[in-house]
């Protein structure tokens, strides 16, 4: 069994390679991919090669956690089924390649259990649950009597989930800062202004999204007495603040890392009770055999917020 994949040969050299697979077991399944997006945090590092070191690092690699397709083959063991509908976090089925993390790809193999049942209503904006996921996974790990989000920083995709998330939990509506005018766009029930308009300078809570891990300095200058900075985002360079304004203030920093499935599973219940949507924040879509041009608009054009790829006719 081969498919059509994406590699990552080395930085900023990218292929498309009909690649074998993995040999399925009794508790795997078959996933043919109908759409895979393309992440700009940690995709922008691999393309870039400035992604730190983690296990599975290294290149040749199969990129990309962000895939939805339908299961075509089941083992004895799996608990989905041939027709099951499911999203896929990555996989590791490419025996010749690195896969950090390896969905992006026509075809997949990988334990059922990995694979995730979703609503098939849902079509490509599937491919931002794994977002979805992670700004949950932020909100979820506040300590209790801890604020919502009063200041996002960053409004593209995960920005714009976070927002959502924090209005359907009940929470006043966030202040979203960003840089980039043009996406200063299609807020809803908040306001995206630009960090240089914000006078205030009491906010008890600021979730940061953007990888920049020379901000600090700043959100602290915004932070109320005793509040607290999220950093929810990922950072290939070294964070750091200078001590005594975030002395000063007693600011609290913490780190919210990957998500895990009960943030998936608050997410699911959240789209299928209507209380969060996704499917406007899909911006570009191309298919599988133009990878190369997709990924640099993904990487180079500030308009596109989410990057499709269609598998349409791969197999």
């Amino acid at each position: 069994m081969e498919a059509a994949t994406v590699v990552l040969e080395a930085p900023q050299h990218l292929a498309l390679r009909r690649l074998p697979l993995t040999s399925p077991q009794a508790a795997d399944v078959v996933v043919d991919i109908r759409w895979s997006g393309i992440s700009t945090g940690t995709e922008r590092l691999l393309w870039s090669g400035r992604m730190p070191d983690f296990p599975g690092m290294g290149y040749p690699l199969v990129p990309g956690y962000e895939s939805v397709g339908e299961v075509v083959e089941a083992g004895p063991e799996a608990d989905k089924r041939p027709g099951s509908f499911v999203f896929v976090p990555g996989a590791q089925c490419h025996p010749d390649m690195r896969s950090l993390f390896g969905g992006t790809a026509g075809r997949l193999v990988t334990p059922a259990k990995r694979a995730v049942a979703i609503d098939r209503g849902l079509g490509e904006s599937g491919v931002l649950l794994a977002l979805a996921a992670t700004a949950q996974h932020a909100l979820a790990g506040r300590s209790a009597g801890t604020a919502l989000p009063e200041l996002i920083v960053g409004h593209g995709v995960l920005g714009r989930i976070l927002a959502r998330l924090t209005l359907a939990a009940g929470g006043p509506a966030p202040t979203v800062w960003e840089t980039k005018p043009e996406r200063r766009n299609d807020a809803d029930g908040y306001a995206v202004i630009d960090p240089d308009e914000d006078e205030r300078r009491d906010y008890r809570t600021i979730y940061d999204v953007s990888g920049d891990a020379g901000l600090i300095d700043r959100l602290v200058q915004h932070l109320a007495p005793g509040g607290e900075i999220v950093l929810a985002g990922f950072y290939e360079a070294r964070p750091s603040f200078a001590f005594p304004p975030a002395f000063m203030r007693e600011a609290r920093l913490r780190i919210a890392a990957e998500w895990q499935p009960d943030d998936l599973a608050a997410v699911k219940a959240l789209l299928e009770d209507g209380k969060l949507a996704l499917g406007d924040l899909v911006t570009h879509r191309a298919p599988y055999d133009r990878a190369q041009q997709a990924y640099r608009t993904a990487f180079d054009d500030p308009a596109c917020l989410k990057m499709l790829l269609d598998w349409s006719g791969s197999k």
